[in-house]
């Protein structure tokens, strides 16, 4: 039987979405752990049962993000000119960032170790990240005499403001998780063994909610990151006025004034 890659299951509502590449630290740059994000990534947008994603690693890392020793192979036995590279990169690992920016369902990174590289950036791609203590964080590509081919650069400066990603990129130099906590990389360090409760708990918490109106609610956060207020406002009022004429809105309303818990249906 092959292994899967990554590790998927539904459970009311919350997708667990575990990569399980032990031996390369869950390298995110091959093929495989490419087409499996991706594809995950696109089966829930368009699964109306899906209300949250958690995404983790099987094993003691989150991510080593590019597998170094592939990374050296390209160097030494590929004659591949910077045209074809780039478009390796365009069509390889910068399908994952486009895809999570498309999905509309919430996504937490429950972090249980090492995220390094490319492993940085995935986190960054999710909404919401909650580390372990045994977290570290590392925009290390300069090391390796490389940049964020990833979209690590439009990424981390979001997460943690423009000196603290310049920082993190120009040393490559590690941070633990209370560092990360203390920047606003993640929301919540916790014990690794209490990592996943957490990360459950959370994903709880936002399931029991309207489903499309936390669709909506993302879709509002990522497009405000690059659209002006006015134009945020438009689709604001826009996303509003759907919002008033669903059923799971009429729920709500009937719910606290009955007080009781809503039962939203998606609709």
């Amino acid at each position: 039987m092959t292994e899967q890659v990554v590790i998927s299951e539904v459970k009311e509502g919350i997708a667990i979405w575990k990569m399980n590449r032990v031996e390369t630290r869950n390298a995110i740059s091959d093929a495989g752990m490419i087409d499996e994000l991706v594809s995950l990534a696109e089966q829930a947008q368009l699964n109306s049962e899906i209300r949250v994603v958690i995404l983790t690693g099987n094993g003691p890392a989150f991510s080593s993000g590019g597998n170094v020793k592939k990374i050296r192979e390209e160097m030494t036995e590929s004659d591949k000119t910077p045209h074809e590279l780039a478009t390796w990169y365009r069509e390889g690992i910068q399908r994952i960032p486009l895809a999570f920016q498309k999905l509309d369902v919430p996504i937490i990174a429950a972090v249980n170790g090492p995220a390094i590289g490319a492993g940085c950036d995935l986190t960054c791609m999710c909404d919401i990240r909650i580390a372990a203590e045994s977290a570290r964080f590392a925009e290390s590509f300069v090391k390796l005499g490389i940049i964020p081919g990833d979209g690590g650069s439009w990424l981390l400066p979001r997460a943690v403001g423009l000196a603290k990603a310049a920082e993190m990129a120009f040393t490559g130099d590690p941070i633990s998780a209370q560092e990360a906590l203390a920047c606003g990389l993640v929301s919540q360090v916790v014990a690794d063994d209490q990592l996943m409760d957490k990360a459950l708990e959370l994903a709880a918490r936002i399931a029991v909610n309207p489903p499309v109106s936390v669709r909506m609610a993302k879709q509002l956060i990522r497009e405000g990151q690059r659209t002006d207020l006015e134009t945020h406002l438009q689709m604001a009022a826009v996303m509003q006025a759907v919002s008033h004429r669903t059923d799971d809105h009429r729920e709500a309303m009937n719910a606290i004034f009955e007080k009781r818990k809503g039962e939203f249906k998606g609709r």
